[in-house]
Formats: C-alpha cells, structure tokens, sequence
C-alpha cells in the first residue's frame, strides 16, 4: 500500500520533469517529410491509381489521414490538408510541415504516364491549396524526364517550393542519369534541396529499388546539389550491401548531403535511429521529418521502443496525443538533439509564418 501511495505521488512529478524536459524549444521544429494525398474531388488533378485503389495500403492511408472517401467526395482533396493544418496548430512542439507533391511516372514522349502512375498529386494543386495555412510549406515534385521539366522547377520556385522530392523507385527516376545534368544545374541555381528516397520502398506495389541506391546519388552531389538522403537510406540492399553502408562513405565526401530521420521509429526500421545517431559527426546534417501519416498507423508505436526506454519516458509519450508532440518526444527520448530537430532552419529558405516559434 505504502508503494501504490508513493507511486501515485512521484507520477506528477515524472510527468512535470518530462513536460520541461520534451518542451524546451528555442527555435521552431519543422516536419520536413509530410505527405498528402487525393482521389481527384474538387477539381484537385489528383489521382490514385485502380490498382492501388483496391488495395489494402489504401484504406490504411485514408485512416491515417484521418478522412473517409466519401468526405473528399463530398468536400474535396483539400480536406486532408485542412486536417493536417489543424493537427499541426495543436501541436506544442512543432511549428510547420513541408507537405509532399508527387509527380508520376514520364512516358518517352516527355509526358505524364498514367497507366504506370500510382498516386500523383499535382504541383499547382497543393501549390494553391496550401496557401490557406500558414503552417504548410509548398514541397513540389518533378520528374526530371518531363520535357518542360525546368520550366516547372522554376514555376514551382516562383509559387514557393522550399524543395523538390523524388521518389525514384516508384517515379522511375534514375538519379545517376548523365542526361539530367541541366536539371541539376538549374536546381542548385535556385537553391532547391533535393530530397528523395533512399532505400527499399514498400508503401506502393510496383517499384525498382536498385533506382534508389544511395551510390546513385554522387552526380548530383558532384554538381553541389543539397541532396536529402530521405529515411537515411534505412533499409534494403543494392548490389549484396545494405544501402545504409553505401550512404555512409558519402558524408565524407560531400559536405552537401544530408539525412532526414522520418520513419526511422517504424517497425520495420526498429533500431536504425540509434545506429544512426552514434555516428556524432553527422548530427548536424540530419534533419527532422515524420513520414506523416504513417505516424497514424499500427506500424508506428511508442510501446515497439520499449526495450530502450524508461518506464516514466514511455509513460509521457503514451500520454501525448498529438501524433507530432508524441513523435517528437519518442525521438528525443531514442537520442535526438534539440540541434538536430532544429537544422531544417538552416537548410530551408523559409517564409517569415514558419521560422516564428510556436
């Protein structure tokens, strides 16, 4: 009985020290690696393929995001981006997300290849919605292989976009692919990240991963692209070695490369954090992203990182509710610097709304 009433007396006290400790921030945490979705409503230009749509991934998606078909239907492909604005307006940690665009597959001709696109989330779509929220930042997404493909990268510029992304497994991009040199040039002009998938990729059904080889990445790097290795390249093999043995040599060579840590807490890359923060040398070069929504998904839970954690620091991220303040706090307890929650200031050419703290 005497240790039920002590228990009982040091839980708010656990709770106190833990609040201080995960809400210390002195410059706002931005969410590089947001994503958004759509299924066309509302004139959006989105687009889900028939394939993926009948799929089990997407009904776990639409869950995540916390909206049902008939609701965008009904309101528009907007409606997620509302939600993921107001989501972030609660959070106590962090401040901004860069939401993704996702270009598709480009066919020979230079043009957008529907039969072999899976999702695609048009540029001027997310470019015009998220104009609403000054809490999202325009991420837009270019295929290289576009025939107009630089003169989309500096519309996207002109419309905002504080970097490009590409997923090169699913978007069939080869980034060591001699004919994008212009493009590469042009987007160090700018001064654009490119961030873009390293690793094995499972949240779609058709891919090619060996176009997501770290090593693939050096032509860029060798034009004095800023490169976003995003998920740090955490999973997969290319050529027998792990893809995060092939990332790492790179650091070292090109002081222009960089690590986003989303996903790192999911079950299927159990471990990878902290593996990845031993190397010290490279903290000020990882940046903070979630991989929203998968935040809202089975495969992402506190209680999987228990083995590493203290049972009160367990307790105080089991007890936040929002899925930003819970994500931060779980990093932060696995080992994330408040320096390395903060670098995507340094890197990203932000608006005044998003470099305001919380």
């Amino acid at each position: 009985m005497k240790n039920l009433i002590l228990l009982l007396f040091c839980i708010p006290c656990w709770l106190s020290s833990e609040k201080e400790a995960y809400s210390n921030t002195s410059l706002p945490i931005i969410d590089i690696h947001c994503h958004t979705a759509g299924i066309g409503a509302g004139g959006s230009g989105c687009f889900v393929s028939p394939a993926l749509r009948k799929n089990w991934r997407y009904r776990v998606f639409l869950k995540a995001f916390g909206v049902t078909e008939k609701e965008l239907e009904r309101e528009g492909d907007g409606l997620i981006l509302k939600k993921l604005s107001q989501s972030l307006a609660e959070s106590r940690t962090v401040s901004a997300a860069v939401v993704l665009a996702m270009d598709g597959v480009i066919g020979e001709d230079g043009e957008l290849d529907l039969k072999r696109t899976e999702i695609y989330i048009p540029n001027d779509f997310l470019a015009k919605e998220i104009q609403q929220y000054p809490n999202l930042l325009y991420g837009a997404s270019i295929n290289p292989y576009r025939h107009d493909a630089i003169q989309r990268l500096e519309h996207a510029a002109a419309d905002g976009a504080v970097l490009i992304k590409w997923l090169p497994s699913v978007q069939y991009i080869d980034p060591a692919d001699t004919r994008l040199v212009p493009f590469y040039r042009r987007l160090k002009e700018l001064g654009l990240p490119l961030l873009t998938h390293t690793g094995k990729e499972e949240a779609f059904t058709h891919k090619k991963d060996e176009l997501a080889d770290p090593a693939r990445l050096r032509l860029p790097l060798s034009l004095g692209v800023t490169v976003i290795a995003a998920h740090a390249a955490s999973n997969g093999y290319n050529g027998g070695e792990p893809n995060f043995k092939k990332l790492l040599p790179l650091f070292d060579e090109f002081p222009n490369l960089y690590a986003d840590i989303s996903s790192l807490t999911q079950l299927n890359r159990l471990g990878h954090l902290p593996k990845l923060l031993q190397h010290k040398q490279l903290h000020s070069r990882l940046l903070y992203g979630t991989d929203m929504p998968i935040l809202n998904t089975g495969i992402t839970s506190p209680w999987y990182h228990s083995y590493r954690l203290s049972p009160r620091s367990l307790f105080y991220i089991l007890k936040q509710k929002n899925p930003w303040d819970r994500d931060v706090a779980l990093k932060r307890a696995l080992g994330v610097t408040q320096s390395i929650l903060n670098n995507n200031t340094e890197i990203l050419r932000l608006p005044t709304s998003a470099k305001q703290a919380n």
